[in-house]
């Protein structure tokens, strides 16, 4: 029965910590966001975050959307940055057409920073992707 179940691959749905700067308290703020590159839309797109250690685990965040147009992104949350020496998870699930989806990506600790900034799909900022 197992062998019959389809898993579907998720391919052009990416998460981004970027760091942008916030004019309302002028502060460089670091901000997660989902990232549709695809060319179609996503429904009903379920986020669960959360970061752990050894020695920690912080609440668990949810956050729901509707709908993600093609070629397109959201903000999903304001990161504060001692959440960096923590890994990071984003539980992603969303439908494409009749079809779900499901995948992890994972920030690893201190894998968040100044020095790790790459220019990110669709959005004219800089941050850290993961795939």
């Amino acid at each position: 029965m197992k062998k019959d179940i389809e898993i579907p691959k998720v391919e052009g749905v990416y998460i981004a910590v970027v760091n942008e700067y916030n004019a309302i308290y002028k502060t460089q703020d670091w901000n997660a966001y989902i990232i549709n590159d695809k060319d179609v839309d996503l429904d009903m797109i379920i986020i669960v975050t959360s970061g752990y250690n050894e020695d920690k685990t912080t609440s668990v965040f949810r956050k729901k959307l509707d709908r993600l147009p093609k070629k397109s992104y959201a903000k999903i949350e304001l990161l504060q940055e001692e959440l960096f020496a923590l890994n990071n998870t984003f539980k992603v699930s969303f439908f494409e057409g009749n079809k779900m989806f499901d995948k992890t990506y994972l920030f690893r600790k201190n894998t968040i920073n100044l020095k790790a900034l790459q220019a990110i799909p669709l959005m004219e900022a800089r941050g850290v992707l993961v795939k």
